[in-house]
């Protein structure tokens, strides 16, 4: 045996490499999965023309690839959008947003109770490149009007709130919004396009943190934004210069799941106003927040621009956080995991994690109490989930600080 200085002569190498390549996946049933880096061109003017914009077609992964365009296009479809475009994360797509939108002057107003780590980019990150960040009562409009002036560029909002699931009035907010020429951005996570449509309301950017129930089985991160051509024309800018990038193979995984959304979202829909039922009646149980109960300050506004109410919903108990943690540690099939939006029904405590980095007079602000739990419905029998809350509130109830805190007083809502 022969052997060359790096490799063996009866090796054929280059066969290894360039023989019977696959390039037509035209017949394919499931979409196919794109995982490169690079593209060829035909010559060396094609290859010149595509990285200046003359001619359409693929240029390197971080900004173009053909499954992330798939994905891309679907949810824009969804959201009844011109385009789309996806990031690594939903926090990636809301940093696009900044960097595409905002410079030294500008504000953002935004509303109190969007996500926690939204909340903190805003107020941390972006004040450190000279933009302001205004806080406002999702709830009141006077609030927004006073808060948007000549200087807001952006105007963000979760309606559904997460975690305590007030409700913004997306039509009113866009047109303070746009008096102003401010662009509206709505957080459309916890419903997706199957219940509720931002676009149609008024908004110009509807974002996802596409890994909850767009993927629906906790397995893939990625974000996306859809909005007009012109919009979205901004951010392949930022995403091409700054590489927050979509994984193609985590838009593949999205891809299928997309297929699947409405049924999904329907059943855990389902299975959260029977548990937001139930959860009123439970002796332990201060407050229930779900826009799907009658009883919710905004039922009306959430049954005007949303088509259903979704798997989240929250409830505090007495206690505080000792009677909260002992709960959560007594459950036996929910998980505690502070993801939303999976197959399987988890809870976490917000005012330690999720909201954990806001201080104590934030958290008060925002209305995340230390009694709080976030339950998200997965798609187990009802009468088990049921069943493992039951054994919880069991052990709890003999403990003598929550038998104290019994003889406050009781709503079955509270939020607004």
């Amino acid at each position: 045996m022969q052997s060359s200085a790096i490799g063996l002569d009866g090796f054929d190498a280059t066969s290894a490499l360039h023989s019977n390549r696959v390039s037509d996946l035209s017949d394919v049933f499931c979409e196919p999965l794109a995982m490169t880096s690079a593209y060829t061109f035909g010559s060396a003017q094609e290859a010149a023309e595509r990285f200046s914009g003359q001619q359409q077609g693929n240029v390197y992964s971080r900004f173009t690839n053909p499954t992330v365009q798939a994905f891309e296009g679907r949810v824009a479809a969804l959201e009844q959008a011109e385009d789309a475009v996806a990031f690594a994360s939903g926090m990636g797509a809301f940093t696009a947003l900044c960097h595409g939108f905002l410079q030294q002057g500008d504000n953002i107003v935004c509303s109190r109770d969007v996500f926690g780590t939204t909340a903190s980019a805003f107020s941390v990150y972006m004040a450190r490149f000279g933009i302001e960040a205004r806080f406002v009562d999702l709830t009141d409009l006077g609030q927004w009007q006073q808060a948007i002036d000549d200087k807001t560029r952006l105007v963000v909002l979760e309606s559904p709130s997460n975690p305590l699931l007030k409700i913004g009035d997306i039509r009113a907010i866009s047109l303070l919004a746009h008096a102003k020429d401010a662009l509206v951005v709505v957080d459309n996570t916890l419903l997706t396009p199957v219940l509720q449509r931002p676009h149609s309301l008024g908004a110009d950017l509807v974002i996802h943190s596409a890994g909850k129930y767009m993927d629906g089985q906790g397995r893939a991160l990625a974000g996306v934004v859809t909005g007009s051509k012109s919009l979205m024309q901004v951010l392949r800018g930022v995403l091409r210069t700054l590489g927050i990038s979509c994984s193609p193979f985590n838009a593949w995984l999205l891809l299928k799941s997309l297929e699947t959304l409405e049924i999904r979202m329907l059943r855990v829909q389902q299975g959260a106003l029977e548990l937001a039922q139930w959860l009123g009646e439970q002796p332990l149980v201060s407050a229930v927040h779900y826009t799907g109960l009658a009883q919710h300050p905004q039922h009306a506004l959430a049954c005007r621009q949303q088509d259903g109410h979704g798997g989240l919903l929250s409830f505090e108990i007495f206690g505080g956080q000792a009677a909260a943690w002992q709960w959560i540690d007594q459950l036996q099939c929910v998980a505690r995991c502070t993801n939303i939006g999976d197959t399987r029904s988890m809870v976490t405590h917000p005012a330690s994690t999720t909201h954990g980095r806001l201080d104590a007079q934030a958290r008060r602000h925002a209305g995340i109490s230390d009694g709080l739990i976030r339950l998200c419905v997965g798609l187990e029998r009802v009468s088990d989930i049921k069943a493992d809350l039951q054994q919880a509130f069991d052990a709890v109830a003999y403990q003598p600080t929550v038998q104290a805190a019994q003889g406050r007083p009781r709503s079955v809502v509270a939020n607004g």
